[in-house]
């Protein structure tokens, strides 16, 4: 990793120089401020935000910063406190934040970072430009993806696997005599696509065909969601069953078969549990990830690459589980 004394040697001036410009410090002349600036972009620098390393008994201290899609949101709660625990078990500290899916945000989160001098990288990078991890890897800080890979991004990465979680709704819907499925989702991430994948895959096993007018790929919010699953239960044939590719879209479809007082005719399994799915009427059948496992796996792969750099650290692939509660196992009428 780049230091300021780097930067002095490439700029040809002082170390004190070099941190003038830096900092916005100081009375420096025009040309040295030049090349400083171009030896910052040359070798990627970032400030040094820490005074100094921190160190345990005998060990080095980390920070580690994770960045996630939204830190409220029940799945990535729980996924965040576990990774905070076993970090904070090898006192080290944790720096959170949420990207709201927003690629620019992104990027300038994992900047300022990087600015901190964090030691250690956990994200779960939305879709769009992802070179800001690019430039991490470059400067040697560990990088360790959950919920979602990365293109082009050798990092290991924790992963649910939804396409056999979606594939095993369907058996378990067509178990309960559902042959017109819906499938209401976005196809965003990778993430998402695998899941859709998924669905596909489990109409093809029982010899049933994807119809466009009941597989919606564009919804992203719960409030589309909502919408969607209304104009669905208008069809001339409606579907008799739907399935949900994340707890947003579930909570709208949710609140939809309620308003239409449809919750006890359309069956509905929904990917990733909600809060107080056991207490709606019907119970809310789901395919759940398991946070704690991913969020251990992700803090594991991490220090063990903080621990020992020089060795190869893989990706997990972790099995998702189907909670059946009633609504998934509403009959076909």
């Amino acid at each position: 990793m780049a230091t300021i004394k780097d930067v002095a040697r490439l700029a040809g001036v002082s170390p004190m120089t070099a941190s003038r410009v830096v900092n916005g410090t100081g009375n420096v002349g025009a040309d040295a401020a030049a090349r400083v600036h171009d030896a910052v972009t040359t070798l990627g620098y970032t400030r040094n935000h820490a005074a100094s390393t921190l160190r345990r008994r005998g060990g080095p201290t980390w920070t580690v910063g994770l960045v996630i899609e939204n830190v409220a949101n029940p799945f990535q709660a729980q996924l965040h406190r576990e990774i905070e625990d076993a970090v904070r078990a090898r006192g080290s500290l944790v720096l959170a934040a949420s990207t709201d899916e927003d690629p620019q945000r992104m990027a300038e989160l994992v900047q300022e970072l990087r600015s901190r001098q964090v030691d250690g990288l956990v994200v779960a990078p939305p879709p769009g430009d992802q070179s800001y991890l690019a430039v991490a890897r470059r400067q040697g800080i560990p990088v360790v993806l959950v919920d979602r890979p990365a293109d082009g991004i050798a990092a290991p990465a924790v992963l649910s696997d939804g396409r056999a979680g979606t594939q095993e709704a369907v058996s378990h819907l067509v178990a309960h005599g559902h042959r017109r499925i819906a499938y209401v989702t976005d196809l965003r991430s990778a993430t998402m696509r695998e899941r859709h994948a998924g669905f596909l895959d489990g109409l093809r096993v029982h010899g049933l065909d994807a119809d466009p007018a009941v597989v919606r790929t564009d919804v992203e919010t719960p409030e589309a969601a909502y919408a969607t699953v209304l104009r669905l239960l208008d069809l001339p044939q409606p579907p008799t069953a739907v399935v949900t590719g994340r707890d947003g879209t579930t909570i709208g479809a949710l609140r939809a078969l309620h308003h239409a007082g449809a919750q006890r005719r359309v069956a509905l399994v929904g990917f990733d549990d909600v809060e107080l799915a056991d207490l709606v009427e019907p119970g809310l059948t789901v395919v759940a990830q398991d946070p704690v496992a991913v969020g251990r796996s992700a803090a594991r792969l991490l220090l063990d690459q903080l621990a020992r750099p020089d060795e190869v650290v893989e990706g997990v692939r972790l099995r998702t589980t189907l909670i059946p509660r009633g609504s998934g196992e509403i009959p076909a009428g």
